[in-house]
């Protein structure tokens, strides 16, 4: 089958999947993203008497409905458009053949095309609620549905059995009498905000009367503390090199010999500990079976199962970047698009005109571009109702101040291409203004789009992560790196957590600038000879 047919019924088949999936209840992965974000802004959906048909959950949720119909049309106009319209230019193919000899950009491409489909997996990685659930006969896909299951299905009492069931708790407890046989969770099983954990723990072991780390080897120093079943911490002791501060008097003698033992071996600098109490009461205290070391939020690397850690809300940090990924790609499918509408419909207005419409607009845009973007954000951040906060207003303002560079370029752009023979040649045979824009003109500014594209992806990443650090950018339900990255410079006690937000964040401007480097330089005719 041709390479077009089969990326049309890909789109064809995707709008499917996403109309059946918002009728029926399903939630998949990237399909369902524009009814995620129609249900995050009253404006984008209607009262359910608009459309019966089209409603769930007692709403219209229109612009999910408009993308599907937009990726089903791109679908049927790849199928029926005809094969000698559909044939790459000899000038695309010298373009992409200058652009992998430059091995750095083509690898940084691979390297983002990579995160995108990573991000599209969306809850098959990241995700609090299971992805499989066998309970006897019946199979449930909570990650997969709109649907709420609380705890009762599922066998747990008390508090729990009324609210969502604790899919990791499930899975903890999973196979036991009157539990699940099968708890299958996603890669890292929390969600990306509004997940707060326990404190992660871990046993500490006794070894002859000391209290040692989880090797059973290295004598324990810190802070110890019993548990309550919830896991949260009921009794704290502090100890020094295996003994509790304040009960080391009164010790058993085989305590002491092996105390002794250890400090001629070298392994301890003292062999003096002072204290009172007596080892009856330190027992009584603290059973040897739940003296336990708590990590406080922020929890470092590798502790309970936070691969990276959790920030100072208890949020895991791995799934938290993850999050972050996905909200940058939504905020560039977003704001490239309208940037780039105005940008290339205004400066093709401008170049090809010319004269007083040229001139009124670059007032209107001198004026515009001097407006203080900070101040502006600020003053609408606090005139906007709350409920109306959201990727959309943020995107919006972002995007009302990123068009003005692309009008500049491309109005250069259009006042030279409208003197070539091509245009005249156009205008002799009849052709409108629309049409010479549009069919003419405009593919000869493609060099322009593309060489700015990466660099736009850029600066959205960039903008999106400074406001948020400021905390002007989107609420607190949405995962991002720069409210991650001030956290972490707000606690540089715990350096795992501004790392791995500055590391996120600067891997993915180098992979996108590496990528723009490479594509200006391989649409730069001057170097062609040179590669060649």
């Amino acid at each position: 089958m041709k390479k077009k047919n089969i990326i049309a019924l890909l789109l064809i088949l995707a709008a499917v999947l996403g109309s059946l999936a918002e009728l029926y209840g399903w939630l998949l992965p990237t399909l369902s993203w524009p009814f995620t974000v129609s249900r995050e802004m009253n404006l984008l959906s209607l009262p359910a008497e608009a459309c019966p048909l089209a409603a769930a959950d007692g709403r219209v949720h229109w612009f999910g409905w408009l993308c599907m119909a937009l990726i089903f049309a791109a679908g049927v106009y790849l199928l029926v458009r005809r094969r000698e319209s559909m044939r790459v230019a000899p000038m695309v193919e010298r373009r992409w053949a200058q652009f992998r000899k430059f091995r750095r950009g083509y690898w940084s491409l691979m390297a983002l095309v990579a995160l995108l489909l990573l991000a599209g997996l969306d809850q098959c990685i990241v995700g609090k609620r299971a992805l499989l659930v066998c309970d006897g006969e019946n199979m449930y896909l909570p990650a997969f549905s709109r649907d709420i299951y609380t705890g009762r299905q599922f066998g747990l009492s008390g508090n729990e059995a009324h609210a969502e069931a604790d899919y990791r708790k499930l899975k903890s407890e999973c196979g036991k009498p009157g539990m699940p046989n099968l708890v299958l969770m996603p890669l890292i099983p929390y969600d990306a905000t509004m997940d707060a954990v326990p404190f992660p723990s871990e046993q500490l072991t006794f070894r002859e009367g000391l209290l040692c780390e989880p090797d059973g080897e290295t004598l324990y120093n810190g802070q110890a503390s019993r548990l309550y079943p919830n896991g949260r911490a009921h009794l704290r002791l502090r100890y020094r090199r295996g003994l509790p501060d304040g009960h080391a008097q009164g010790w058993s003698e085989d305590g002491r010999e092996v105390y002794s033992a250890m400090y001629e071996q070298g392994k301890l600098k003292s062999h003096h500990y002072y204290g009172n109490g007596s080892e009856a009461d330190f027992l009584a205290l603290t059973p040897a079976e739940s003296v336990h070391r708590v990590y406080y939020h922020p929890a470092p690397p590798l502790t309970g199962d936070h691969l990276l850690g959790t920030n100072s809300q208890g949020a895991d940090i791995a799934a938290y970047l993850f999050g972050g990924l996905q909200v940058n790609i939504k905020a560039a499918l977003f704001y490239v698009p309208i940037i780039y509408a105005i940008g290339l419909a205004l400066g093709m207005f401008m170049g090809y005109f010319a004269g007083t419409f040229d001139l009124v607009t670059q007032r209107v845009i001198e004026v515009f571009s001097q407006l203080p973007f900070l101040l502006v954000v600020m003053v609408l951040s606090d005139f906007v109702p709350h409920e109306m906060l959201g990727m959309f207003f943020t995107m919006g303002v972002l995007a009302a101040f990123g068009w003005i560079h692309i009008t500049y370029l491309v109005r250069t752009a259009t006042m030279k291409e409208k003197t070539r023979e091509y245009v005249a040649a156009a205008r002799v045979m009849g052709a409108g203004t629309f049409h010479i824009l549009c069919r003419h003109i405009l593919p000869n500014l493609t060099g322009i789009v593309v060489t700015l594209l990466p660099f736009s992806f850029a600066a959205v990443v960039l903008s999106l992560a400074g406001l948020d650090y400021m905390g002007f950018g989107l609420p607190d339900s949405y995962p991002s790196w720069g409210r991650l990255l001030n956290d972490g410079l707000s606690k540089l006690s715990s350096p795992w957590v501004v790392s791995s937000a500055f590391f996120a964040l600067v891997t993915v401007l180098v992979l996108v600038t590496f990528v723009g480097e490479a594509v200006r330089e391989a649409i730069d005719p001057r170097r062609h000879t040179y590669y060649e």
